[in-house]
């Protein structure tokens, strides 16, 4: 799925770029944000029924809309470059679309 990849990488990217953060607090909560989307779209594909998906993509779809804050607030404390939050923002605005798209079209599928 497109959408875990993406969500994977923007897991990776956030561990890369807080890696000499000594902002503990917020640099778990994003870590555990930025971990919590791929892994909620992964558990909710293998419940392998359809309201279980749907409601694993929401959770993701919350824990992405948590890091976007985090990202800000980051931002705003100047632990990320405004580039750098910009381009992540972006990122996961996109993850969230997509995850929006996968739940409309896993609620108008059949059975």
């Amino acid at each position: 799925m497109e959408v875990w990849k993406k969500a994977c990488r923007q897991a990776l990217v956030i561990y890369k770029t807080l890696k000499e953060t000594k902002d503990y607090g917020l640099k778990n909560q994003m870590e555990r944000s930025a971990v919590s989307v791929p892994s909620n779209i992964a558990e909710g594909q293998e419940r392998d029924t359809k309201p279980d998906f749907i409601r694993f993509l929401r959770i993701a779809k919350g824990s992405n809309g948590e890091l976007r804050t985090q990202l800000y607030l980051a931002t705003k404390l100047e632990i990320i470059s405004t580039e750098q939050s910009n381009e992540l923002i972006n990122e996961n605005k996109q993850i969230s679309k997509m995850l929006q798209g996968l739940i409309n079209s896993v609620e108008l599928q059949n059975g």
